[in-house]
């Protein structure tokens, strides 16, 4: 992620980026699979679609307070969602400028977790006493990625790292990696500028607009969410017959796991199951 301009903010994501790399090496194997493929040129062709962070909703941190940073900085707060079962609530936001990646920004309702997993969580960000943006200079991005990378508090012990995780990967992984940013995902439609993209998509009301508009073809497989996974990757399969197809790209491991043709395959993957690594070491590719 570069861009021309050298703006704080600029600087800010392009430093999230850098040691996002560095921390995950496989950001490096999918760019020159990418660039081998003849998909991208160079890492520069590649448009970042948001990154994500995740937050305790607790006092002087959460959402208000990891969002200063982007409000500052252009961005406008948009949509709420709340996933009940994780007992998160985010909001994303979006940027005016070209090319600018939208920030996702959730926080686990901590209040909702049992007694035990509570008292671990508050004996870990209790040792932050006050709201630690305020203290920035927000137009210093030396001072925001030095945050953004710097311990909130002690690093926890395993037995409370394992304690978390029974009842919250979410809360564990927190706990464990402080604000460290979670994911960045590449802007797949953007490749259709030096690709011939199809794109197999779950329906949801109101896409008519935004297919619309789009540079690539869109197929929606609408149904039960326990049956369409399997609809999709019968058309999948389907489609791979009767076209010449470089490559697979999905959004999660479970896209690819009913998938029965032997093409290419780039995985974005969310999670840390045994079952997800499985898919990281059979298609060598993991981004996202």
């Amino acid at each position: 992620m570069i861009f021309k301009e050298k703006k704080p903010i600029h600087l800010i994501l392009e430093s999230l980026f850098d040691t996002y790399s560095k921390r995950v090496p496989d950001v490096k194997k999918i760019t020159s699979a990418l660039i081998e493929s003849k998909i991208i040129n160079h890492q520069n062709d590649i448009i970042n679609d948001h990154i994500a962070f995740r937050t305790m909703g607790v006092k002087n941190l959460g959402i208000k307070s990891l969002e200063k940073i982007f409000l500052h900085h252009g961005y406008v707060k948009r949509d709420f969602y709340s996933f009940e079962n994780k007992k998160l609530n985010a909001y994303w936001y979006s940027h005016s400028d070209k090319n600018m990646p939208r920030i996702f920004i959730s926080e686990l309702r901590v209040d909702e977790l049992s007694k035990e997993t509570t008292e671990i969580i508050y004996k870990y960000t209790n040792q932050v006493t006050t709201d630690p943006v305020d203290k920035l200079d927000l137009n210093s991005y030396s001072e925001v990625i030095n945050f953004l990378s710097k311990p909130l508090w002690n690093l926890p012990t395993v037995d409370d790292y394992n304690n978390l995780l029974k009842e919250s990967e979410y809360a564990s992984w927190v706990i464990y990696n402080r604000y460290y940013l979670n994911h960045y995902t590449i802007s797949v439609h953007e490749l259709s500028k030096n690709y011939m993209i199809k794109v197999f998509a779950d329906y949801i009301d109101g896409h008519e607009t935004f297919d619309e508009k789009a540079s690539f073809s869109i197929e929606r497989i609408g149904g039960p969410k326990l049956l369409r996974k399997y609809r999709k990757a019968n058309l999948i399969d389907e489609f791979t017959k009767n076209n010449i197809i470089d490559g697979i790209i999905a959004d999660h491991w479970k896209s690819l796991e009913h998938l029965k043709n032997n093409k290419k395959k780039y995985c974005f993957i969310h999670g840390s199951t045994k079952e997800r690594l499985k898919y990281v070491i059979r298609f060598s590719f993991d981004f996202r």
